[in-house]
């Protein structure tokens, strides 16, 4: 006997079905309406303050592209040499992608909370997390691969996901692309891999390994950072130097319980409920059984930065995961329990935290309100690096004096005589000041800059012989060791900087004791 069609079945199908697409179409609106924001945000304030010191050195490092860096992935050169290329020199183009990225996030974000069963609200409070969440907004800020991290990070936790829950194994391979392209863009996507593998294999997530795809996808992933790896190997490895050196002289010491109690810092502290309860989620309730392994993930990964020392924001990357897994928790729990004012008890207070922390990530303030305004939330106490910090936060005092700097350099550059200068050579201390010269010092005609600091110690001395050198950024003892005749000839000042290159000598150096291609290797320094 055939089965009996029942309309009002089928009606009744109908609807959940109706009810169910128009839930997922509003959360959509939900999470483009704060993507679109969060892009307008970052571009509104662009050009604030000026231009950030680790993108210079990016832009510059894009000049001179190549499948390895002393101390970055070569992702990040890539695409600031497409930016330049296609769009020129403003910080408009540096920071139109990072600003794009912003938006991105809270976009997949939204997927992830659909992923784990959410809805409307769920999307509401994950989306006012992502917007207002301090490390976010501070990364997207200008150009740099912490920008782009958590899209490879999340987009393979979405591929995984998306398995999970019946998806075609063959999307394994899309995750080993995006791991790979994640390790191009910083290394760390190697520890968040490590993790994801763990926590598969601890859950009921092994039984993928006998699977043929995922295996298929870790060699897409290989193939990828191979170019990479193999410009590791014919460099003997100097970026596990630059951080091994980096860990000892440059980061700060952190204890265990101090990593952890500062993540709350970089997230917006009033957001760790929900992380935790994300955290109980995917690690012990019911519900998110089936995305066990990710809870796992979050520990193994917590777990491996503890026994590395990393620093504090490189846990960044796994949040949108538990803002999202928590995000949906909270909106069971309330649904539950029928107490719809709870919503708005949660979602209200962490936009006021977010906008009151908003002016200490975002260039909104004039200078000097900002100073009072950082120092009002004494914001310094928290530093990832062992240099002095100046009157504003190092995110923004390392927007100051770079311009600055290539127009004194050129001043003394300019008054050398004819014969002097054409054979004159810019040294620096660090890439950011070399990279100062290098970026904007076309403009003054200046020579390109050589420094021993990181990448530009492998680009070597350029053929310069030292005879006629501008020194910057360097102690006088280390010139005095290099050279018989070191005059100061000028003085860097920008009191908004970071201090060390504030008062910053420019000396012009002659007489040298060796041939600067002899004496290279006494300025190698990579940290």
């Amino acid at each position: 006997m055939g089965k009996r069609f029942d309309p009002a079945g089928s009606h009744s199908a109908n609807l959940q079905y109706a009810t169910r697409e128009e839930t997922d179409a509003r959360g959509w609106s939900i999470a483009a309406a704060f993507a679109a924001a969060a892009c307008a945000l970052h571009l509104l304030f662009v050009g604030r303050y000026g231009y950030f010191r680790d993108e210079l050195y990016f832009a510059v490092c894009g000049s001179h592209l190549a499948w390895g860096y002393v101390d970055v992935a070569p992702l990040i050169t890539w695409i600031a040499h497409c930016v330049r290329t296609l769009f020129g020199n403003s910080l408009v183009s540096l920071r139109f992608l990072p600003a794009l990225s912003s938006g991105a996030k809270i976009l997949l974000t939204a997927w992830i909370v659909r992923g784990f069963g959410g809805g409307r609200y769920a999307q509401l409070l994950a989306a006012t997390l992502m917007f207002f969440c301090p490390i976010y907004l501070i990364m997207d800020g200008y150009l740099s691969m912490n920008s782009f991290e958590p899209l490879f990070w999340m987009g393979a936790v979405a591929m995984a996901m998306r398995i999970m829950s019946g998806g075609s194994p063959r999307l394994w391979l899309l995750f080993g692309a995006l791991s790979g392209f994640g390790i191009l863009n910083k290394y760390s996507m190697l520890l968040f891999g490590l993790a994801l593998v763990l926590g598969l294999l601890v859950t009921t997530g092994f039984r993928y390994f006998r699977n043929p795809w995922i295996w298929l996808g870790a060699l897409i992933a290989l193939v990828i950072f191979l170019p990479n790896l193999l410009w590791q190997v014919s460099n003997h490895f100097p970026t596990i130097e630059q951080l091994s050196n980096s860990r000892i002289t440059k980061n700060a010491y952190v204890p265990w319980y101090a990593f952890i109690a500062e993540q709350a810092v970089l997230m917006l502290p009033l957001a760790v409920p929900v992380v935790l309860a994300g955290l109980w989620f995917l690690l012990a309730d019911e519900e998110g059984r089936r995305y066990r392994f990710l809870g796992w993930t979050f520990v193994f990964l917590l777990l491996e930065m503890l026994v590395l020392h990393g620093q504090i924001y490189y846990m960044a990357p796994v949040y949108p995961m538990l803002f999202a897994s928590g995000a949906v928790w909270i909106e069971g729990k309330i649904t539950a329990s029928g107490r719809s004012w709870v919503k708005a008890a949660i979602v209200v207070p962490l936009a006021a935290a977010g906008i009151i922390s908003l002016p200490l990530e975002i260039p909104i303030l004039p200078v000097d309100t900002l100073a009072a305004y950082a120092a009002f939330w004494d914001v310094n106490k928290v530093h990832v690096e062992n240099f002095p910090l100046g009157k504003l936060p190092q995110q923004f005092a390392d927007q100051f004096g770079w311009e600055g700097q290539a127009a004194t350099v050129a001043s003394v550059y300019q008054a050398l005589p004819a014969a002097d200068r054409s054979r004159c050579a810019i040294l620096t201390g660090n890439y950011g000041e070399a990279a100062a010269v290098d970026y904007f010092g076309a403009r003054f005609g200046l020579p390109q800059a050589l420094s021993g600091h990181n990448e530009y110690y492998l680009w070597g001395p350029r053929g310069y012989s030292g005879d006629v050198v501008i020194a910057v950024g360097l102690q006088l003892g280390v010139l005095r060791s290099l050279f018989n005749d070191v005059q100061q000839a000028a003085t860097i000042e920008n009191v908004n900087a970071m201090p060390a290159e504030n008062n910053l000598p420019v000396y012009l150096c002659r007489m040298p004791r060796t041939p600067l291609v002899q004496a290279w290797p006494r300025l190698r320094n990579f940290y």
